[in-house]
């Protein structure tokens, strides 16, 4: 008897321990969101120079995760965009694309 009330013990500790695991709390989105809005300028343009791929896939027009990181990695290698019809220039991003953005981007 005594060692059936240990092994309920015992697994209702280790039970206890895996809840508690998964119920940890998640990240405030506002967190996130106040982050995230921190490479759009004041007048509401993506800063294409200080933007995160985060931000540009979001507010970015037919660019997804892979352009966005892409963009990042064209500008950490050859250094901040001169202007924004350099954006061509990363691989993935046609004519297209930058005409459907040119008028939300701004190179700072």
């Amino acid at each position: 008897m005594r060692t059936g009330l240990f092994n309920s013990l015992i697994f209702a500790l280790l039970t206890s321990i895996s809840t508690t695991a998964f119920a940890a709390p998640a990240v405030k989105a506002e967190a996130v969101n106040a982050a995230a809005t921190v490479e759009t300028s004041e007048s509401g343009k993506v800063a294409l120079n200080s933007a995160d791929a985060v931000t540009l896939q979001r507010d970015l027009s037919g660019v997804g995760e892979a352009k966005a990181k892409a963009i990042v990695a064209y500008r950490e290698t050859n250094g901040p965009f001169a202007s924004v019809d350099e954006l061509l220039e990363v691989k993935g991003i046609g004519k297209a694309i930058l005409d459907k953005n040119r008028e939300i981007l701004e190179v700072n």
